[in-house]
């Protein structure tokens, strides 16, 4: 019979080699790795399976947002500088086939006698829709920070609505509003007696009048975004600055400008950048209202190419006027475009 004294040394000889292989078998299943021959440690099948599909991710991600970006910007794009250089006319419709012009079409648009007045005249219509854009959105923005939480609500329900409405259903409201004979506006002025019977009245008629509509449809369709906008980055100035304006005694004139205004500076270029190119581009509001009169008063470079493209069948020059309104437009934008990129880098 065994004594307990002379197991104990024997259990213990058996311990500490139980204790290596439990340790070592530890160490390996804690570290996810295999010892290799020269008894370096690399990652294993799963850890490189998940580094390769991390990577992935944004390119899947991606992907969608490219592929519409070539479908419905890039190929049209490419195709308009295509068509610009062809001598592209009512007969390649139905034929397909379309010969080379080279710079035929560019030299006969520039050579036009139309030209450099539609190029002025467009710069200068888009030069006062975005003045009144960003002068009448900055004040229904600070408007909306001195309302109560119920009409700032309104204001801004009232706001989205407005913006949200189609250009061409707003369109043809403001069409009913300004028409002769039962125009709501022009029965309001003659109700009030003062400039008499201007029930006749024909807005689209009259050069002023007609840019007057156009002006006022495009800043009344506009203003909302800009104001909301404007609204959304001013609320998030601290009040602390307002505060210690007017214990200094400042008046709120004097506190806009030196609190308000500094704040704004990175919107007020995003929105400017944004405006003069949505109405660089109208379109629709013009065709509209006006047809590009009268007298050409309303003639933009956009109603220029719908008119050389598809009243004149002149597709090439319409290609043309297309491209060159595309580098006009990038020349205008680049300068907001630097000074956008460049205070983002500061306030990094």
């Amino acid at each position: 019979m065994t004594s307990t004294t002379e197991r104990v040394p024997g259990s213990a000889q058996a311990e500490p080699g139980a204790r290596r292989g439990a340790l070592g078998r530890r160490r390996t299943t804690g570290s996810g790795t295999a010892s290799g021959p020269g008894g370096g440690k690399g990652p294993g099948p799963a850890a490189r399976r998940r580094s390769v599909t991390s990577s992935r991710a944004p390119l899947v991600l991606l992907a969608p947002a490219a592929l519409l970006l070539l479908a419905l910007v890039v190929y049209p794009l490419v195709r308009l500088v295509v068509i610009s250089f062809q001598d592209y006319g009512l007969r390649a419709i139905f034929t397909g086939q379309a010969g080379f012009a080279g710079l035929t079409n560019y030299t006969n648009v520039l050579t036009d006698a139309s030209f450099w007045p539609v190029i002025l005249r467009t710069v200068l219509v888009t030069g006062a829709m975005v003045i009144g854009t960003i002068g009448i959105g900055m004040a229904v923005s600070q408007l909306l920070t001195r309302l109560g939480v119920v009409m700032r609500t309104v204001v801004s329900v009232v706001l989205v609505l407005a913006w949200a409405m189609p250009n061409v259903a707003s369109s043809l409201v403001w069409q009913w509003l300004f028409q002769p004979f039962y125009g709501v506006l022009n029965w309001l002025i003659t109700q009030l007696g003062v400039f008499g019977d201007h029930t006749q009245d024909n807005w689209a008629s009259s050069p002023g009048q007609a840019l007057t509509i156009v002006l006022s449809l495009v800043i009344w369709q506009a203003v909302p975004f800009v104001a909301l906008t404007l609204y959304a980055a001013q609320s998030q100035i601290a009040p602390e600055y307002y505060e210690a304006g007017a214990l200094d005694g400042a008046s709120a004139w004097a506190m806009y400008r030196a609190i308000t205004l500094p704040a704004l500076v990175p919107t007020l270029l995003l929105v400017t950048i944004l405006s003069v190119i949505w109405d660089f581009n109208v379109f629709n509001q013009i065709w509209l209202l006006t047809k590009g009169g009268p007298e050409d008063t309303t003639l933009t470079l956009g109603i220029w190419t719908f008119v050389k493209s598809f009243v004149s069948n002149a597709y090439g020059q319409g290609a043309a006027i297309a491209v060159i309104s595309t580098l006009i437009l990038g020349a205008l934008t680049s300068y907001y475009i630097r000074r956008l990129v460049r205070s983002g880098e500061e306030d990094l």
